[in-house]
């Protein structure tokens, strides 16, 4: 049976909303963060060598990046929901917003993670974090306009991929420009799949 190696407050919380939508059959092994490193603790290396999350097994199957995890498991097991033909219109803007979630879309948002931790030492950098977080928002916003979601006329794995960059925003402040990306946010959150997995994952702070 696939088993979701899931840890607190991570991305894999994601994954387990998509598991919830399918109605996949699945185990869950809990993870939990050090409450000082928010570290992920040692157990996930013996799973993957990264030591990261999420991190799924599926028989002699291992993955551990959060594209390509959903991707697996809505080819083996959505039985043809929740990603366009691959021979039809929506195919390559799906795949593609698949890999733009954690390839280019992240990189700002854990810049301004990591950079404003460094307080005053940091300041020179936030103009162009600022940048690249308003390009990129931007470019996500108007992707959404007078569209309920990504890709189509349902929800599809690219919303999944996409669910935290946009709870990254709202962390940071930074959703109130971009209405048509915050109201698919609260449209995602208000599903009873995602409100499943929370109940199913315990705490998360992002939501």
């Amino acid at each position: 049976m696939l088993t979701l190696h899931h840890l607190n407050d991570s991305r894999s919380q994601r994954i387990l909303w998509l598991l919830e939508e399918l109605g996949t059959p699945y185990e869950m092994k809990r993870y939990q963060r050090d409450g000082e490193t928010r570290l992920a603790p040692p157990e996930l290396k013996q799973v993957h060598p990264l030591g990261k999350s999420p991190v799924i097994t599926d028989g002699d199957t291992t993955i551990a990046e959060s594209g390509a995890i959903v991707d697996y498991i809505i080819r083996r097991y959505g039985k043809g929901a929740m990603m366009p033909a691959q021979d039809g219109a929506d195919y390559e803007a799906y795949n593609e917003w698949l890999h733009y979630s954690e390839g280019s879309a992240m990189l700002p948002l854990m810049l301004n993670l990591y950079v404003s931790r460094l307080k005053e030492a940091g300041a020179p950098l936030h103009p162009r974090i600022d940048s690249e977080l308003a390009n990129h928002l931007g470019y996500v916003d108007a992707a959404l306009k007078d569209r309920e979601f990504f890709v189509g006329p349902a929800l599809t794995g690219a919303d999944i991929q996409m669910s935290f960059v946009g709870e990254m925003a709202k962390v940071f402040g930074k959703l109130t420009p971009y209405p048509n990306l915050a109201a698919w946010l609260g449209r995602m959150h208000a599903r009873p799949a995602f409100k499943r997995s929370l109940e199913k994952g315990g705490a998360y702070r992002f939501a």
